[in-house]
């Protein structure tokens, strides 16, 4: 365990300030996430140093189409995840808590001296949400930029500004996942909100971030033509033409069995649309 940042002392335990749930835990508590446990009055990051994935992807995996292209990363991930979604891809890793999963011990230098080793030009900080793990994903970031390695984000983007603001000069590149451009969607499927991961995107882009964007269109629910153009009006109302736009086919997955995986013809549909719109690269996943 590591002591944790971003949090008060309260009354009856702490209260979590790394993203917007704002989990009050008691002692022996813990919180959405189920990576940080209030001990002594403290809050500590129970994944941190023992990832529960290691692997080694192309870039183009993450999915990053225009960053470090043709390249290898290495790919890690501890258990954690501060949304809930219905059709989770990953729901073995991200809704388990650190114990309940497999998992090894790798300290921040072992990591990235394993990049080195390999000769992999970067590392992905993925598969579950990063930022419950957000002390070891910086760690590991600041000794690979001193070592002349990429870090690359792939996450929901909720956080809060104040935690985003401090990796933010050690991230190169990331992949942020917007399910909808609606809040309904989020507050209903994925027990978040939508505007922080707006700003978050908006954030990170200022910053000089590469970034990248992906929605899920799952079967039915945020697969219309009138929601995939809402997508594409903020973008490029924010002037995101550029930002290269991921439409991935859903499968059901975890507590979503029903309705099936979405139809090609729906994604092919969703990628004309975002053309149409002025964004500019628009790619297809799992197909």
């Amino acid at each position: 365990m590591k002591e944790a940042r971003f949090y008060t002392m309260t009354e009856a335990g702490v209260q979590c300030l790394l993203c917007p749930h704002h989990c009050r835990i008691q002692e022996g508590g813990r919180g959405i996430c189920r990576s940080r446990e209030c001990h002594d009055g403290k809050l500590w990051a129970l994944s941190y140093g023992i990832p529960c994935a290691l692997a080694i992807d192309p870039v183009e995996k993450k999915p990053l189409n225009r960053f470090l292209p043709g390249t290898y990363c290495l790919s890690l991930s501890c258990t954690g995840c501060n949304l809930s979604c219905r059709w989770c891809q990953n729901s073995d890793i991200s809704q388990v808590a650190p114990e309940e999963a497999e998992r090894t011990h790798l300290s921040p230098a072992d990591a990235v001296d394993l990049c080195l080793r390999r000769g992999l030009p970067a590392l992905a900080y993925t598969y579950t949400e990063p930022f419950t793990w957000w002390e070891y994903m910086y760690d590991i970031a600041v000794l690979a930029h001193g070592k002349g390695l990429k870090n690359i984000l792939v996450s929901a983007g909720y956080v809060e500004k104040e935690p985003l603001r401090e990796i933010l000069p050690y991230l190169d590149a990331a992949n942020i996942d917007i399910k909808a451009l609606d809040d309904a969607f989020y507050r209903k499927y994925c027990g978040a909100t939508l505007t922080p991961v707006l700003e978050n995107i908006l954030a990170m882009k200022a910053a000089g971030v590469h970034v990248e964007i992906t929605s899920l269109l799952v079967t039915s629910l945020n697969d219309s033509a009138d929601t995939v153009a809402r997508l594409c009006q903020w973008m490029a109302d924010n002037g995101l033409h550029d930002v290269p736009l991921h439409f991935s086919r859903y499968f059901p997955r975890y507590r979503m069995k029903e309705p099936g995986p979405t139809p090609a013809a729906t994604l092919f549909a969703a990628r004309e649309t975002a053309l149409s719109m002025g964004i500019r690269d628009v790619f297809l996943g799992n197909i």
